[in-house]
């Protein structure tokens, strides 16, 4: 059996550099607030939060404050 392996090297022009840590961030902070939301519930014994709800809390409310408005300068698709 034959494998073969390729190796590619990524260089991103500086506004792609900005674009990825913008994306990269915010997706670094809407999963906190999901995994803060569900230990929330957890601690509260409440049931367990549905990634449906989840994601309605997290994204779709968020973006809708002044704190978080800035989450919906990247894709949606980043966020899921």
């Amino acid at each position: 059996m034959v494998r073969l392996r390729y190796n590619y090297r990524v260089e991103p022009t500086p506004a792609q550099r900005q674009a990825l840590a913008r994306a990269f961030g915010c997706a670094r902070v809407v999963f906190n607030d999901g995994l803060r939301a569900r230990q929330d519930n957890h601690r509260s014994g409440l049931s367990y939060l549905s990634d449906g709800e989840l994601s309605k809390r997290v994204i779709t409310h968020a973006k809708a404050t002044p704190e978080r408005a800035w989450l919906g300068e990247v894709s949606a698709v980043v966020l899921q």
